[in-house]
């Protein structure tokens, strides 16, 4: 009996050795996509109204576990039995990250840029709706960034037992969700910490230097965000298709990865920002 215990005992530490050695490999694989989660994520969860930025970012990282909980049992599914369906998956999200890319240097490039008591004032005035829209696009655009994250994790457990697969594709989509969001609380809450050390320090010494420093380096960082966010989008939808489709794969082999992957990005979501301009001038608004 007790050598029978002992027996279980010692498969479930050699599957945790499996899941654990399997995991790392999947994490070092993900490391490139999950750095790109970040930049988008932490643009998505800023620009909100400052006792509106916590509440936001739990509802953004609920439905980022939602996510997860959807694809890694679809995904571990299609890569048994209808493993084709996960290419076409991907294509689609890729062009979905790359028409939000456009959309965005669209916008810079030819829409006046609002000030601050503008973006606040437009902020009360539409309440909860300009609020949820933006979560929308937040999870929505996670839910693309999580089926690439779950589909390389997967990759590299293709050969390994069923159980083993289900564990490391679960740990590192939980790994993957409390690691970016983690991270992204920490950037938009900077400038409370800094006003809190501030206050501590009565604005002399040391601590009094990096409260300034972190009050007056959020802005700086947003900025850069969104602009790191924007070609993240464009470098990971191009990314997906130069991986999915060979002869893009094949295409201008001595030119680097990361040109081609910005520019086949930049290609399809200008074809999908015209189609979708097309769509939305011919469909009524109110049916869109």
């Amino acid at each position: 009996m007790a050598s029978g215990i002992f027996a279980i005992l010692d498969d479930i530490a050699a599957l945790m050795d499996d899941v654990a050695v399997a995991s790392k490999i999947a994490t070092k694989k993900t490391a490139g996509i999950l750095g790109d989660d970040l930049a988008v994520n932490a643009e998505k969860a800023t620009g909100f109204l400052s006792t509106r930025e916590l509440p936001v970012l739990w509802t953004i990282t609920k439905g980022s576990f939602i996510n997860k909980l959807i694809i890694v049992p679809v995904a571990l599914l299609l890569s048994s039995f209808i493993p084709i369906a996960i290419k076409y998956i991907l294509l689609a999200g890729g062009f979905y990250l790359a028409y939000e890319g456009v959309e965005k240097i669209i916008e810079y490039l030819f829409h006046r840029k609002k000030a601050g008591h503008e973006v606040i004032s437009e902020q009360l005035i539409e309440g909860g709706a300009a609020e949820k829209a933006k979560i929308k696009s937040a999870i929505t655009t996670d839910f693309i960034l999580s089926v690439e994250i779950v589909i390389i994790a997967l990759s590299t457990v293709e050969t390994a037992p069923l159980t083993t697969k289900i564990l490391t594709v679960s740990v590192v989509a939980l790994l993957a969700t409390i690691g970016v969001y983690g991270v992204v609380a920490l950037i938009v809450r900077m400038d409370d910490a800094g006003y809190k050390l501030l206050k501590i320090s009565n604005e002399k010494g040391l601590l009094s230097l990096i409260g300034k420093g972190l009050v007056k380096g959020l802005p700086i960082i947003i900025r850069i965000l969104a602009v790191v966010g924007t070609i993240a989008l464009l470098l990971v939808s191009g990314g997906i298709f130069e991986h999915s489709i060979d002869y893009l794969h094949n295409l201008f082999p001595t030119v680097p990865a990361f040109v081609k992957n910005f520019t086949y990005g930049l290609i399809a979501g200008l074809i999908a920002f015209g189609i979708m301009s097309i769509f939305k001038k011919i469909i009524p608004k109110k049916t869109v």
